[in-house]
């Protein structure tokens, strides 16, 4: 069933995907999100992950900074609280992380691009749920985007060589509780866009994540329970020549009793392989505007430019 109106789409991945496609990119083309029921990571493992992910993060600061590695851009292990900043804020966000990245054979061709994971030898179990749900969300966003390709016209399996061995990350993330009056409606992370192909999002029910309409306005983002929220990033955006949009969004603190706990979620940032040149596709040039669009860039070279702009590279 595909909840179908001017809204943010509501989508089933159970459904055709030729009967979801255009609701899908409807909504990617006016807000750049969409949410998506009947993603097929199973509950008990998202649950499995949210408890371990707890558990980390309840380790003692001097613990978890020795998982912190140094130079590695936050591509890999723990990252302290106070260190990322979105582009152009002023202030860093309220937030600590863990990352998860690809693991590649020893002399893979793109090794070079990506570093070994680091797990944390306290958390029984940590490595083998992690591996196990980070390749559940890769299922997950690969479908999504055979109902993107679709929708653009494009053989389904178009992004299927795209994204093969890409230098996909998933976070495991916290936000601490505030204190004091100012807790209520305090950014925890500041207007941003994502730097990937597509973001995949759990644990988005707890209220606080919004989106910048083409108005200007911010519109909260309110999934039902256990549903995923998928949002374009960059990549994307350049690859479609800006129709499919990459969205300013920005976590903020709630009203009342949620104000002053801790919030989590779990994002996994799909992306391209990094030997792929980001290139305005065919279809999504202006006849009349041939030379408005982005110039050519691999993955990898849009990813260290941009890491760098928000204080991980």
């Amino acid at each position: 069933m595909t909840d179908s109106n001017t809204d943010i789409a509501v989508v089933s991945l159970a459904q055709p995907l030729d009967s979801i496609a255009a609701e899908l990119g409807r909504s990617f083309e006016e807000y750049g999100f969409a949410v998506v029921r009947d993603h097929g990571i199973p509950q008990a493992l998202i649950d499995r992950a949210e408890t371990l992910a707890k558990q980390f993060f309840a380790l003692p600061d001097t613990v978890k900074r020795a998982y912190h590695v140094p130079g590695g851009g936050g591509a890999r292990g723990y990252t302290p609280f106070g260190t990322e900043k979105a582009k152009d804020a002023k202030v860093h966000d309220l937030k600590e992380f863990w990352h998860v990245g690809r693991e590649l054979p020893e002399g893979h061709p793109l090794a070079e691009f990506m570093a070994d994971n680091v797990w944390p030898e306290e958390i029984e179990g940590f490595r083998d749920t992690f591996s196990e749900l980070y390749a559940a969300f890769e299922t997950a966003g690969g479908r999504a985007l055979e109902g993107i390709a679709l929708h653009l016209g494009l053989d389904r399996d178009f992004f299927a060589p795209t994204v093969e061995d890409g230098n996909s990350v998933m976070r495991l993330l916290r936000y601490p509780p505030l204190e004091g009056e100012e807790a209520e409606g305090a950014i925890r992370a500041a207007a941003h866009g994502d730097i990937n192909t597509i973001t995949l999002l759990l644990g988005a029910e707890e209220a606080g994540l919004e989106l910048l309409t083409r108005q200007g306005e911010w519109k909260a983002v309110a999934p039902p329970e256990g549903a995923l929220v998928i949002n374009v990033g960059d990549m994307l955006d350049r690859l479609t020549n800006g129709k499919l949009r990459s969205t300013t969004h920005r976590v903020v603190n709630p009203r009342g009793e949620a104000a002053y706990r801790a919030r989590y979620s779990m994002p996994f940032f799909l992306h391209f392989r990094p030997d792929y040149v980001i290139e305005t596709l065919p279809s999504c040039i202006d006849p009349e505007h041939p030379g408005k669009r982005p110039e050519p860039i691999s993955s990898h070279e849009f990813l260290l430019q941009r890491l760098r702009e928000i204080n991980l590279a």
